[in-house]
């Protein structure tokens, strides 16, 4: 069947995604504020939590690259009617997923104290790194099965069952917070910052289940693992870890950005992380039409629609342009609230509001890049991605911002840095999808 490319359709995936998505960051934000709070030691238990919720952060966006990658050979296979030659591929990777988790878990469940050493955690903040991690860390394994699930659910179009994980594992890991950080009155004892993390770690045992539940019933796809191995594993490990390159490149980006505002000093890291903030909240408004692109891309390359493929590029860019002006305006009639939401220094907000111009300016450029990056993941072309995110760092990025520094422009410099950074990524993704698929429009 051919798929339709209108508003309904698209939007029937980007808006699931889009809330997906946003519940990620605002649990996290929420999840701060809690911690945050904790009567009995809560700067030493914020700092625990932020320290252990960056490693682990970053060990699942390194293994959680599978989802892209399942996606997008699924989608295919569903655009090519072919569906039923992929059955035994999403439990082999899942198992394989998970097998690497429960090894990355096993590896450092020994060394925990080492490794926040190395983070510079000391004394009560390193006790408490220990005891938050031994805990979070279990959930480790459910998250990225949940991932593989999600990843699964987005290849066969459907972004609506990922999205009810998503919220209801938010809303159950902030009520748990309330319940289990501050404690009920003649019930429960409050555990501060060990129930933050028996909060986190229920809510992601419940979205794994959850997601076992929603395989089993709402698709035919077998979690029983099946020999011999399928002929696109090992396409899938190779996408996996072409974008595992690409998100060290692009983590690279972010702490140098961070390191190099520390160095400017207090009010230029906070006035940075205000901006940094904002920008991936931005961020994920406009990802939900990447996720479209992604959905639908690949099953639309796997029939071999490329007038279609071209029409949804088209609308995709459009709709997420739209967004972004939307957003655009917004910063710029509400940037002075904005920027009290997050600190009443009055240092910190006129260095935020020295760059926030140039945040705001760029977001339709960044609308372009994150709506093309999930189109070429949908289409497979991890190799391409990772090139074009290595170039944009270090050939973009990386020079600008020295070159920022040497000149003295201060947090504007790193801002600008960004900017060329988008327009590397959003451009080159650009010429490469003229190039490759215009020709093929006249072909077929």
């Amino acid at each position: 069947m051919k798929t339709a490319i209108n508003f309904k359709t698209i939007n029937s995936l980007a808006i699931p995604a889009t809330i997906a998505g946003i519940a990620e960051p605002l649990l996290s934000i929420t999840d701060t504020a809690i911690v945050g709070n904790i009567p009995v030691d809560g700067l030493e238990s914020l700092a625990a939590a932020g320290i252990v919720g960056s490693f682990l952060s970053m060990l699942i966006w390194v293994l959680g690259q599978t989802r892209s990658a399942i996606s997008a050979i699924i989608s295919q296979y569903l655009g090519a009617g072919r569906l039923e030659e992929v059955k035994t591929l999403p439990a082999q990777a899942i198992y394989l997923n998970v097998g690497l988790s429960v090894l990355v878990l096993l590896s450092t469940i020994f060394v925990i104290e080492e490794i926040f050493q190395l983070l510079n955690a000391t004394g009560k903040i390193l006790e408490y790194c220990i005891s938050y991690y031994s805990i979070r860390v279990w959930g480790f394994p459910l998250t990225l099965f949940a991932f593989a699930v999600m990843g699964i659910f987005r290849g066969l179009q459907n972004t609506y069952w990922p999205m009810m994980i998503a919220v209801i594992g938010a809303v159950l890991n902030v009520v748990l917070d309330f319940i289990l950080v501050y404690g009920i009155e003649g019930w429960i004892d409050p555990l501060y910052l060990e129930g933050a993390a028996w909060a986190s770690l229920i809510a992601q045992a419940v979205m794994a289940i959850m997601a076992i539940f929603l395989l089993i019933t709402k698709t035919d796809i077998s979690l029983r693992l099946r020999r011999p191995w399928h002929p696109e594993l090992k396409r899938l490990i190779g996408m996996s870890l072409n974008l595992f390159v690409r998100a060290v490149a692009l983590n690279t980006a972010l702490i140098l950005a961070v390191r190099e505002a520390t160095a400017l000093g207090d009010r230029f890291i906070g006035a940075h992380t205000i901006a940094i903030n904002l920008w991936l909240f931005s961020a994920f408004f406009i990802d939900g039409y990447g996720a479209a692109g992604n959905i639908m891309g690949g099953r639309l390359l796997g029939a071999k629609d490329y007038s279609g493929l071209w029409k949804l590029a088209k609308k995709i860019i459009t709709y997420g342009l739209l967004v972004s002006t939307v957003l655009v305006v917004f910063g710029f009639v509400f940037y002075r609230p904005i920027g009290r939401l997050f600190s009443n220094e009055t240092i910190v907000l006129e260095a935020f509001y020295g760059i926030f111009y140039l945040l705001i300016l760029g977001l339709p450029m960044n609308a372009v890049a994150f709506v093309f990056d999930g189109v070429f993941k949908g289409l497979g072309e991890m190799k391409y991605l990772r090139n074009t995110l290595l170039a944009a760092t270090f050939l973009g990025f990386v020079p600008t911002l020295f070159i920022g520094k040497y000149l003295h422009w201060s947090l504007t410099g790193i801002w600008i840095a960004f900017a060329v950074w988008m327009a590397v990524r959003g451009g080159a993704l650009v010429w490469k999808f003229r190039r490759k698929f215009r020709p093929l429009l006249f072909s077929h």
